[in-house]
């Protein structure tokens, strides 16, 4: 049976445009918030095309983008390894590590409609048997180093309108200033993960994948149904 585009890709058009909807939203918001300082120091108000060049918009979101991308960058590797007794987000206890090339059906043991890359081994297996992770995890450092280099424009900005000495990027890396942006958004994903794994073991969400069914034990680990 033919399913509508539209049903089979629902998931992912539909945080696509949430995603959408809430950095438009950001940039007119934090324009507006950004004009409102401009008028109260006293200097020119902006443009939306202005402010969301600006670092200012540029280190508040890549600050968030980091943090999202390390908080599932550890998910997707720690739980190779790391397991929680009951939670759906965990694999089944005795499946910790890496598991044979049987289980994840690799090389000979790939299917007909395996990857390409699942079958053919040496490095392209490798490669794609850690893809995930080293592309999220790409992602990660990427906007980290965004994240670093408009914190220090918007910091170095700040400092020279007080008359004061910005320092240089590979200090600003070392400041109370950068740390207390990035751990602030750290521990905010963490307690999101952690809370997750924890509460997905006593509590459901009836037909979520994110769950276990309703009526399974609170002690029934890596099951979503």
């Amino acid at each position: 049976m033919k399913h509508n585009p539209f049903i089979t890709n629902g998931l992912s058009i539909g945080f696509g445009l949430l995603f959408l909807f809430s950095l438009v939203g950001q940039a007119f918001s934090g324009l507006a918030y950004y004009n409102e300082q401009q008028v109260s120091s006293k200097l020119d108000e902006i443009g939306l095309l202005q402010y969301v060049t600006s670092s200012s918009f540029v280190v508040d979101v890549a600050e968030n983008w980091q943090s999202e991308y390390l908080q599932f960058t550890l998910l997707i590797v720690l739980a190779v390894w790391l397991v929680q007794k009951g939670s759906p987000e965990s694999k089944e206890i005795e499946k910790r590590g890496q598991q044979s090339d049987k289980e994840q059906l690799v090389g000979q043991f790939a299917k007909p409609d395996s990857p390409k890359w699942a079958k053919t081994g040496g490095w392209r297996t490798a490669v794609f048997s850690n893809s995930l992770g080293l592309v999220m995890g790409s992602i990660f450092v990427a906007s980290w180093l965004v994240q670093s280099v408009a914190g220090f424009s918007a910091f170095a900005e700040s400092q020279l309108a007080n008359l004061q000495d910005p320092g240089t990027w590979t200090e600003y890396l070392g400041s109370p200033e950068f740390w207390n942006r990035t751990l602030q958004n750290w521990q905010s994903e963490f307690l999101a993960v952690w809370s997750m794994v924890i509460l997905a073991v006593y509590l459901r969400q009836r037909a979520s994948p994110e769950s276990k069914a309703v009526g399974m034990p609170h002690d029934k680990t890596g099951a979503s149904n």
